[in-house]
């Protein structure tokens, strides 16, 4: 009785290794907010203290002429009402997150109030786990609309990061169709983040918009290229020297080069190498898994019961008209398959063999009592013959061989 209430108790923290996104992201919204108004006041204060200052010393040495003055003071006005409006916009972004982060621990704290794995209550919540698992898959996968919807249908929109994710996609997608307009933007808002990423997309960025102005074939645009190259590239040049120096010898290559590394430069490919890179380059400051947490949850069950014969050269079960077996292996499916390739095989102890195997010429072992009941269904051992029951093929029952474990 002990250990079946050891088996069903809930362990809160273990289950919430996968949720740590949960309250990462919107820590990390909460910091780039409160960055964006730190910003806004220093730019701000930088620009008003001084014309305050300035206009109080010529107003009191120049009193017959207050129109400058005056003219002044209406002008830092303007500029404390676009503070005030810019400011109120980032409360309520400010207002959101709190919301969102409110949400998301209610949602976590409930777990722990759930004592055991049979609890009607751990069901719901593990629902809803399933849910936001889900829809963050969607999202990655760019199913923007059919996230949004199933989101709302469940009601878990605090609970999952659609506004992250669209902005995301849209500026991915920008990328993919050529335009590096609103990545380079992105870029200049996270640059402070973006010093300390391990990838290099604003270089990127603007490598790809030199490119394309060699591209062009026009002579006076090259030296647009040239120009562009000494701003933007060359602070990089203790960094990215070997880029910029091929970059260079774009100059002396015609976009329809054959001769590498230029031809590979000049591949429109690179569009997409950059859309992925962005990519890459959002999770990672926003803390986001580069991989769906749904795959993540995935691994570890499938980890789980992976063994050797799952990626065999056989066909499975689900797929071999002349198997007689009809239970379908999760891993051998063909829907999880090929993510469970790279997962390692399930760990035993102990290992669980029949207590009478022998193995067919095909080198396949079976216990023989087993095979012999199987090969009886489909009328084989009357005619003093055996089928393996996964890949079809009939044997002689002379031709089972005895085999001993060592």
């Amino acid at each position: 009785m002990a250990a079946e209430l050891t088996s069903t108790r809930l362990n809160a923290e273990n289950h919430l290794l996968l949720d740590q996104p949960l309250l990462r992201l919107p820590h990390e919204l909460a910091r780039r907010n409160f960055k964006s108004v730190q910003r806004l006041v220093e730019r701000e204060r930088e620009h008003v203290l001084p014309a305050l200052k300035e206009t109080a010393s010529a107003s009191m040495s120049n009193a017959r002429e207050p129109d400058h003055a005056i003219a002044t003071l209406d002008a830092m006005i303007l500029r404390m009402r676009s503070l005030k409006r810019k400011m109120e916009i980032l409360q309520q972004e400010e207002k959101m997150i709190h919301e969102q982060s409110k949400k998301r621990i209610q949602h976590l704290e409930s777990l722990h109030q759930i004592p055991s794995l049979a609890d009607v209550k751990y069901d719901q919540w593990s629902r809803v786990r399933l849910d936001r698992l889900i829809v963050d898959h969607m999202l990655r996968s760019g199913y923007l609309e059919s996230a949004q919807q199933l989101a709302h249908e469940k009601g878990i929109e605090g609970l999952v990061d659609l506004n992250v994710f669209v902005q995301c996609q849209r500026i991915a997608e920008s990328l993919r169709r050529g335009e590096t307009k609103d990545a380079l933007q992105w870029c200049g808002e996270n640059k402070a983040a973006l010093k300390k990423s391990q990838y290099n997309l604003e270089f990127e960025l603007r490598l790809q918009q030199y490119i394309e102005l060699i591209r062009s074939g026009d002579k006076k645009k090259f030296v647009d290229a040239m120009m562009h190259a000494k701003k933007y590239l060359a602070p990089y040049k203790e960094t990215q020297s070997t880029e910029i120096h091929r970059a260079a010898g774009l100059l002396a290559f015609p976009r329809d080069t054959k001769a590498e590394p230029y031809k590979s430069i000049y591949s429109l490919e690179r569009w997409n190498r950059l859309s992925d890179l962005f990519i890459r380059t959002h999770h990672e400051l926003l803390s986001l898994s580069s991989r769906p947490l749904l795959h993540i949850a995935l691994s570890a069950g499938l980890s789980a019961l992976k063994t050797p014969s799952c990626h065999s050269a056989y066909t499975s079960p689900s797929s071999n008209s002349l198997s007689t077996t009809t239970s379908v292996c999760p891993i051998c499916s063909t829907e999880l398959n090929e993510l469970a390739r790279n997962m390692p095989y399930a760990h035993h102890t102990k290992s669980y063999v029949e207590s009478d195997p022998i193995v067919l010429p095909n080198g396949r072992i079976y216990g023989q009592q087993r095979l012999t009941e199987m090969s009886e269904k489909v009328g084989c051992v009357a005619s003093g013959k055996v089928k393996d029951p996964t890949t079809g093929e009939v044997f002689d029952e002379s031709e089972m061989k005895k085999v001993y474990i060592m």
